[in-house]
């Protein structure tokens, strides 16, 4: 192919238990259209980073197609944190909670139509002891949830759902937690402690409703008690926040502290415990390529 436009894809084939050759086909077949030339790379957990690195060195790609879930897309965009490069998301992950609050079309063909042409939005991550994330970390119930659903063999929603209900008949005590941010401190028992980039777990289910990628700031989200009756609303969409059942703190820096280590996910991967998370905003962090025109 006589084309100067060149695109990096990186694929994870094992993602969401998911079939990739298809959406392979269709990419390549994209690019053609395009006359772009288009590099497939799957990813198999083995020096993942120092290969796309390497390639993208070597051919400076003008975008990088990313099919997986967030996790995926979190390696790929640190691997390049350096690099003036669109991102193309094609979802392909069990809960896909980036696209979800980006509000991507289901459909697939739109879904390549964004990644090779959508106008690029800068984005914020959120650093965390010195972890990137692009989306929703937490402490307490949904981290036990995912160490769960990592060591089950059903994915999927399906198997979010029976997860959950095993996480929640199995969670023992609530801890103590100290917020330090904004000047003041907050001293509580939770839950579950979330530290929201924006809105929705994948699961559709919005966590925080003031949360938006690009204004600078998160939000940590503290919820002190989680039955449920609470657990119920969150799930279908109706989140209490008239109650004294959760508080949410906008701030671009805070230090989180637990009386005990506690079970720690970020972007949807189990991290193990922790008992002190130091956060603050790296603003503008990446662009993607966005259904709706860059504002």
């Amino acid at each position: 192919m006589n084309s100067s436009r060149k695109y990096l894809f990186v694929v994870n084939p094992i993602s969401g238990d998911l079939d990739k050759s298809d959406m392979i086909q269709s990419v390549q077949a994209a690019a053609k259209d395009r006359n772009i030339e288009i590099h497939v790379f799957e990813t198999d957990g083995k020096n993942d980073e120092t290969q796309i690195r390497d390639w993208y060195d070597a051919n400076k790609p003008e975008r990088v197609l990313v099919a997986g879930g967030d996790g995926t897309i979190k390696m790929v965009a640190e691997t390049l944190e350096d690099c003036d490069v669109i991102f193309g998301l094609i979802p392909a992950g069990s809960a896909n909670g980036l696209s979800v609050d980006l509000e991507f079309p289901t459909d697939f063909e739109a879904v390549i139509d964004i990644a090779f042409d959508g106008k690029p939005k800068a984005i914020d991550m959120v650093c965390i002891n010195n972890i990137k994330s692009i989306h929703l970390s937490d402490l307490g119930l949904n981290a036990s949830l995912v160490k769960n659903y990592e060591q089950s063999s059903i994915r999927g929603k399906i198997g979010y759902a029976l997860q959950s209900i095993n996480t929640l008949k199995e969670e023992g005590e609530p801890f103590n937690v100290r917020i330090e941010a904004n000047g003041g401190i907050i001293e509580s028992e939770a839950r579950m402690v979330v530290v929201a980039n924006s809105q929705k777990y994948g699961t559709g289910v919005v966590i925080n409703p003031m949360g938006k990628l690009d204004d600078g700031k998160f939000e940590i989200v503290l919820l002190k008690t989680l039955d449920l009756i609470l657990f119920g609303k969150i799930i279908t969409g109706n989140m209490p926040l008239d109650t004294g059942e959760i508080e949410i703190i906008s701030t671009d820096k805070a230090t989180i502290t637990t009386n005990v280590p506690i079970h720690f996910q970020v972007d949807g991967e189990y991290c193990g415990e922790e008992s002190k998370l130091d956060v603050y905003m790296l603003p503008g962090q990446m662009k993607i390529a966005h259904p709706l025109p860059a504002e």
